[in-house]
């Protein structure tokens, strides 16, 4: 890492972006479509990583996306998105997305989905290039770290993986 890049706390890239779905994003069966879930997710995680590394930042993988309950129209649907992992030039951001009837300010949020993905920051040229280090502020941001250091771990497994089975089949 650069001397210029210092660690950024884990809050100071961390975001919530919400909006109401509507008719357009249900499916046959009156519920979200699960992509109508996806892009606000790809949205907050893109904006945090960006805000992060302080530049453009584009989506690398979607390593995890697990729906929980179905959401209904007219839903707010608020993504709840931070950091998690930091290496040299890409990052994990964790997303939490919750959804609460758009009328019924009683109602609790029901936690919907969680996603976890990795965005890689980018330069003028589109080449990778180096972002400031993650700093985790409580219990919780360093579990996040450990656990996002697992899944790493398990992504690059399964990508050596790949390309070996690639490689027997071109041989």
């Amino acid at each position: 890492m650069t001397d210029n890049l210092r660690a950024v706390p884990a809050s100071a890239s961390s975001i919530r972006l919400s909006r109401v779905v509507d008719a357009l994003d249900a499916n046959f069966y009156g519920n979200v479509h699960g992509g109508s879930i996806m892009r606000p997710v790809d949205e907050a995680g893109g904006v945090v990583a960006s805000r992060h590394s302080g530049g453009r930042a584009g989506t690398a993988v979607v390593d995890e996306l697990q729906f929980l309950v179905p959401v209904h129209v007219g839903d707010i649907v608020t993504c709840d998105a931070r950091v998690n992992w930091t290496g040299r030039t890409s990052c994990e951001i964790g997303v939490r997305v919750t959804a609460q009837p758009w009328d019924q300010v009683d109602q609790a949020r029901r936690h919907v989905a969680s996603a976890y993905l990795v965005f890689v920051a980018i330069d003028e040229f589109e080449r990778p290039r180096e972002i400031p280090q993650v700093m985790p502020e409580n219990d919780d941001d360093r579990r996040r770290f450990r656990e996002a250091e697992i899944r790493r771990g398990t992504r690059l497994a399964r990508r050596d993986e790949n390309n070996s089975a690639l490689e027997g089949r071109h041989r």
